[in-house]
């Protein structure tokens, strides 16, 4: 009998030894999981898309812009970590024959502009002073959140730029330009800020592959429409409203990123393919020196998607709340929903009713003139019946 009850002892014991060693191994793997995640060193994408031209000749400009913006926000990335500048409206330009429309193909099926597009620059915000200053972060505390990019040294940015350049600027406005050199300095000082993990440079202009020349930072990649020398060219035009509706390079890429989805595997090798010359006319270039990591493994979501780390389990999760501390805040929520007062609403109507319920009967008052045209009226009756001679009686 003793011996037995010493067995079960013993093999109790040793069933509460292994269920602690594989909790406590659960838990180191867990542990290990998620100091995995954090070192990762990616854990949000942001966007920054900017067009530089005005006018409406410049329509492809705006349009380009927009394309790319319909694109990362279907790939998941939302408005709240995109900063859209438009240096013109050309959705509600005057010329546009369908007003709070932009096209980017000539069978004007596909409305780029949307019904919830957010600009947060516009206008005659879209300066280079502006622009620095939303890559460096050195902006006024007065700033709305919408026009802050506000990334960390976990952040993967997009920055795609349009417009009409040259060799080692980018003009804005047709009023100023900003420098390869200046670029290169905001890079650098976003680095050294820890406001990005990698970035991504794409830029649609004539002599691109120049402006990322002087980049000297870590982790980024550029691409251009064009080497030093050449133009890059229109593409899509359009006779009805006399312009050009885009540019060959960012057509081609935005038919390539119609093809990604969310879970897409395609990586940054596919993404160089997708101009060549025979298509774009121009040369487009790539700098990839600076990146860490091989083009071949980094996914086009690591830029033009959301972040989404999901870790499925079958296991079941229990979770005991402490239950003393939950009783004691209901019975504190449910006295200070007794201390507070009843809403009123005063002479409140429901909707319906407000809707269909007829006009209040106005008091009437004396259309404008009507007095004034009253006494013209009785001098004119005075003068045909008594004539200027009878006036001197009245006065």
């Amino acid at each position: 009998m003793v011996a037995s009850c010493f067995l079960r002892k013993s093999l109790t014991a040793l069933a509460g030894l292994l269920l602690l060693s594989f909790g406590s191994l659960a838990a180191s793997q867990i542990e290990d999981q998620t100091e995995q995640f954090f070192r990762s060193g990616h854990t949000n994408n942001w966007a920054v898309l900017v067009c530089t031209s005005r006018f409406w000749f410049n329509y492809r400009h705006v349009a380009n812009t927009l394309s790319v913006y319909r694109s990362v926000k279907r790939l998941g990335i939302p408005d709240s970590h995109i900063v859209l500048m438009l240096a013109d409206d050309m959705a509600c330009n005057p010329r546009n024959p369908k007003p709070a429309t932009v096209f980017s193909h000539k069978n004007m099926e596909l409305n780029v502009y949307g019904d919830d597009v957010e600009v947060d620059y516009r206008s005659y915000e879209v300066t280079v002073e502006n622009f620095l200053r939303v890559l460096t972060g050195r902006i006024p505390p007065s700033t709305p959140r919408s026009k802050r990019l506000l990334s960390d040294d976990r952040s993967n940015i997009l920055i795609y730029m349009t417009g009409h350049g040259g060799n080692g600027f980018l003009k804005f406005q047709d009023s100023e330009e900003i420098t390869n050199i200046e670029l290169a300095d905001a890079f650098e000082q976003m680095w050294q800020k820890r406001r990005y993990n990698e970035l991504l440079f794409i830029i649609d202009t004539c002599q691109g592959a120049s402006m990322y020349e002087r980049f000297y930072s870590p982790n980024i990649m550029a691409l251009a429409s064009s080497q030093v020398g050449e133009d890059s060219l229109s593409h899509q035009p359009d006779p009805a409203i006399g312009v050009h509706l885009m540019d060959r390079y960012t057509f081609y890429v935005l038919e390539f990123l119609e093809e990604i989805n969310p879970a897409s595997q395609t990586n940054m090798n596919d993404l160089f393919q997708v101009c060549p010359k025979s298509l774009c006319v121009s040369t487009p270039g790539h700098r990839t020196d600076l990146f860490q990591r091989d083009p071949k493994n980094v996914l086009i979501t690591d830029f033009f998607g959301s972040v989404r780390k999901v870790e499925i389990t079958t296991e079941t999760i229990r979770l005991q709340p402490d239950l003393g501390n939950m009783e004691n805040r209901y019975k504190k929520e449910w006295m200070d929903e007794e201390l507070m007062e009843p809403l009123k609403y005063a002479e409140q109507l429901p909707v319906a009713q407000i809707i269909h319920q007829k006009p209040k009967l106005k008091d009437w008052h004396p259309p404008g003139g009507f007095i004034l045209g009253l006494w013209a009226l009785i001098i004119m009756v005075f003068f045909k019946t008594y004539g200027i001679k009878h006036m001197k009686f009245i006065f």
